[in-house]
């Protein structure tokens, strides 16, 4: 599909670039601008798709009145940012107002900056960067200062304490997200995620891709992903039956909008970078021998991040809450452990030629 885009968008990119250093910053933009703002229209589409999907699975409807197209709610995404936009936006008066508005762009720009090395297609990226997993790696630890500093800032005992459990909760959960990569990185012999993508090859479908080799380390990434997002069932700093609303509880209007678009974000983020790394993302799941079926194209992508974005929501509406210490238990003694043996057995299949990259 790209293909076919690719002379127009380079006959655009030479006109601005014939204007020298502005020509390149206005088309750096231009190429963000393409990213984030199809972002932040998901976003706002995935708070009705969970809704409906919930709704749904819980035997009612779900959102219906607000725009009522083809049987569904589907105006209420743009009801719920207006509301947000316009509510008065209060702070506590002992608050560090610059910390307290600085904590909810920490933790939306990392969130942002993490799409600039995420490719949706053989060289449809932003950056094609060989560090690409080490930069990712970095933006997707930058989001728990926004956390911290929002509690902090608040100066309120209840926003503390949530975010003081968020901030444990997203560490122990980023150590086993970096373990599993560091198999990725074993096995596919490179950071750049095109690469990774690329040494997914093979005749065999989607029996090449790593999530059979790193199954342990495939499960694991997706799960503690759903945990660093604070999502249920690892929800423990949010629970409105014990904290109110956990590290944003002191947020109301816009501020706490961009909390929730950071959350989401990072949702769609996870779902994209799981099929990325253990799922061939663009490649086809079916030989190319079968036509159109084995062809690669950015729809494989797309379908099995929807996947991973439904069972967001799935997790959300079957399992009740964990307790703190259960997660904990969970990230530490259990996770981190079998991340670390795993990529020891990922290194031993490489070594003895089971697993070859790319064939």
């Amino acid at each position: 599909m790209f293909e076919l885009l690719s002379q127009p968008i380079g006959l655009l990119r030479e006109f601005f670039l014939n204007f020298g250093t502005f020509g390149l910053l206005v088309w750096t933009i231009i190429k963000i601008l393409v990213i984030a703002v199809p972002l932040i229209v998901c976003v706002a589409f995935f708070t009705l798709f969970e809704r409906k999907v919930i709704g749904w699975m819980h035997v009612r409807q779900g959102p219906v009145y607000i725009g009522r197209i083809f049987g569904i709610g589907l105006i209420q995404p743009f009801a719920d940012v207006f509301k947000l936009l316009f509510k008065e936006v209060i702070s506590p008066t002992t608050s560090n107002k610059f910390l307290y508005r600085l904590a909810p762009i920490l933790a939306l720009a990392p969130a942002f900056a993490a799409w600039a090395v995420v490719p949706f297609e053989d060289a449809v990226v932003l950056s094609n960067a060989n560090a690409g997993l080490l930069y990712l790696l970095a933006m997707t630890s930058m989001g728990v200062y926004g956390v911290i500093l929002a509690g902090w800032a608040s100066n309120s005992k209840y926003a503390f304490l949530g975010a003081l459990r968020s901030a444990a909760q997203v560490v122990s959960y980023e150590i086993a997200m970096g373990f599993a990569l560091v198999g990725v990185l074993v096995v596919a012999g490179s950071m750049n995620l095109s690469e990774i993508v690329d040494a997914q090859k093979g005749d065999a479908g989607l029996l090449d891709w790593f999530w059979l080799p790193l199954l342990p380390l495939f499960v694991i990434y997706f799960i503690s992903g759903v945990a660093e997002t604070n999502r249920a069932p690892f929800d423990v700093a949010e629970g409105e039956s014990e904290i109110v609303a956990g590290f944003h509880v002191e947020y109301a209007g816009s501020m706490f909008a961009i909390f929730f678009l950071a959350e989401y974000a990072n949702m769609i983020l996870i779902s994209f970078l799981t099929s990325i790394m253990f799922l061939g993302g663009w490649l086809s799941p079916f030989p190319a021998s079968w036509g159109f079926l084995g062809a690669p194209g950015i729809w494989w992508l797309l379908l099995k991040a929807l996947f991973f974005a439904f069972c967001f929501v799935w997790f959300r509406a079957s399992f009740p809450r964990y307790r703190y210490d259960q997660i904990m238990r969970l990230g530490w003694k259990i996770f981190i452990p079998i991340t670390l043996v795993w990529v020891l057995v990922a290194a031993w299949f490489v070594h003895a030629g089971w697993v070859v990259a790319g064939v």
